[in-house]
């Protein structure tokens, strides 16, 4: 029987491994160190000690050898205690009783078993494939030596200070006038700038509307209708509510005859940038106006309207 193999292998694991009648294997946890004399490094690892006064039955060992033999509890219990008698007996006879991985047992002078660890292994997993090593000795006076050499040959040579340049003041006073001329441009150009922005992405927006509705049919009218005399009011204003833009002009005009029936001052205002005929809702003096009959064209008649700032000719 292999006790001491089955012990190593529980050590792993457990911090304690009591042999029944006999002791307990235990380990504690210890940190790296160095050894001061040989400068050598020890990284960390369980510590292993034994004491006999623990010989109580906790059932680890046995049951991990039943598993592993497929026996029966009662079975691995007999043959520890039947190892154990032949140990003592050992023992007694004045013999070291060697675990492979774990370490020495002998008794001392007073009858009581000495343990001398194995430092062959080491049972904390976390320092797997970690192991000793010597440090190299690092001669630092030598370096000093090579140091102070380079410094008698090679001395540092300092370069006064010069005085500082006051002619900085008369160009911070022009990059100041610089800045302020740019800023009022920027600002123009933003404000003119933010009425294009906003009038192309809402038209980018509208031409992908009509493009996913593949546009309102063409209408071929083969009976043209009798020219018809309107009296028109009006409209100024540089804010209009698109209704649509249409490729085909007889559309658009369609399309202002269905806004009129229905209340609305419709009108177009000419082709924009893509050759699209606009046709709006009617055209605003200001931002505020049109934009209060935006919303109530969109929750009444159209959804897809839109906003369009255009100075009109």
């Amino acid at each position: 029987m292999q006790l001491e193999t089955y012990i190593s292998d529980l050590l792993y694991r457990y911090d304690c491994v009591t042999v029944p009648e006999f002791g307990a294997f235990l380990t504690q946890r210890t940190s790296a160190k160095i050894h001061e004399s040989t400068d050598t490094f020890y990284p960390p690892k369980k510590a292993l000690s034994f004491n006999e006064q623990l010989q109580q039955n906790d059932g680890l060992l046995a049951n991990y050898i039943a598993e592993v033999e497929k026996i029966p509890y009662t079975t691995a219990i007999n043959k520890i205690a039947k190892h154990i008698k032949s140990i003592k007996s050992y023992l007694v006879e004045g013999e070291t009783i060697q675990f492979k991985n774990i370490g020495e047992l002998v008794l001392n002078t007073d009858g009581k078993i000495q343990f001398n660890p194995s430092t062959q292994i080491n049972y904390l997993t976390d320092a797997f494939g970690l192991s000793h090593f010597k440090s190299v000795d690092v001669n630092r006076e030598i370096y000093l030596e090579d140091v102070e050499s380079i410094e008698v040959n090679s001395p540092i040579i300092l370069t006064p200070e010069k005085r500082a340049n006051r002619n900085w003041i008369k160009y911070a006073a022009a990059a100041v006038f610089v800045l302020g001329f740019v800023g009022f441009g920027a600002v123009t150009y933003y404000n003119n700038n933010s009425i294009e922005n906003h009038n192309q992405l809402a038209q980018e927006q509208a031409n992908e509307q009509l493009d996913a509705k593949v546009q309102e049919a063409t209408f071929v009218i083969s009976n043209p209708l009798p020219a018809a005399t309107l009296s028109l009011e009006k409209q100024s204003g540089n804010y209009h509510i698109v209704a649509g833009a249409f490729r085909v002009e007889a559309n658009s005009d369609k399309k202002v005859t269905q806004l009129r029936n229905k209340g609305y001052k419709a009108r177009k205002i000419g082709a924009n940038r893509y050759g699209l005929h606009e046709v709006v809702y009617g055209s605003y003096a200001t931002r505020a106006e049109a934009q209060d009959e935006l919303y109530k064209i969109r929750r009444e008649h159209n959804r897809d309207a839109w906003l369009l700032i255009k100075t009109l000719k």
